[in-house]
């Protein structure tokens, strides 16, 4: 059951930015509940190519997300994910499924059909909620509201960095140009754009390491009276 009062805390922004490390420490250290929102696009994206979907059909891509089959594990400071039983964790990381996902995340009738599904995480003590639209849509009354950023290039750099370290071969070079391509789709989607919630925090993470931002993320959830400072 979803607790509508429960803290709200809310990081948007592009892929690469570091969300989903930090939204995952932040949940650790503070014993909050989690939401990887882009995962859920991610599974429809892998579902979807799985069960012979077209990605230009977007009434089956919508009934695709109401019934997914999904199940988060946390182990440690990963999170293992499992679709229709399988452990997709990797599978879904990929570039070539991201860059899937953000297609059928342009869909308004998915965006609907997954809507409902992730304001059910809402739960106490609180929730980090990961995304690209969780302080503009999902979560507009959230307490806290923080948008990280970071240039293309550095952002390219660690998920160059973090496909070589999951064994996955990628170019630097074709990667920038997939973020950049991405980027420019997202922001301009008629749907729930990627842009920062009017009263969000913007953060540009480029110039520091993942340490200094769940302390400074930690530290405005104190001074909010979210949580002790820890």
């Amino acid at each position: 059951m979803s607790d509508d009062t429960a803290a709200v805390l809310t990081l948007d922004g592009p892929g690469g930015a570091g969300k989903g490390t930090i939204s995952r420490l932040i949940a650790a250290r503070l014993g909050w509940h989690l939401l990887d929102s882009g995962a859920l696009y991610r599974l429809t994206a892998l579902a979807a190519q799985r069960h012979g979907v077209a990605l230009d059909d977007e009434p089956a891509l919508a009934r695709q997300a109401a019934g997914l089959d999904v199940v988060f594990l946390a182990e440690g400071e990963s999170t293992r994910v499992l679709l229709e039983g399988d452990d997709v964790t990797r599978e879904i990381r990929t570039e070539q499924v991201g860059d899937t996902a953000s297609q059928v995340a342009s869909l308004p009738a998915v965006r609907q059909a997954l809507l409902q599904r992730q304001r059910d995480f809402r739960r106490s003590p609180g929730l980090v909620a990961d995304g690209r639209d969780m302080g503009t849509v999902v979560f507009p009354d959230a307490e806290l509201k923080v948008f990280l950023t970071a240039s293309p290039e550095e952002r390219a750099r660690r998920r160059h960095l973090q496909l070589q370290e999951a064994g996955l071969d990628a170019s630097l070079s074709s990667l920038l140009k997939e973020i950049q391509a991405r980027d420019a789709r997202d922001m301009q989607r008629s749907v729930a754009p990627l842009v920062p919630a009017h009263d969000a925090i913007e953060l540009d993470t480029t110039s520091l390491n993942i340490p200094e931002v769940v302390e400074r993320l930690t530290e405005w959830l104190a001074e909010r009276g979210l949580t002790r400072q820890t």
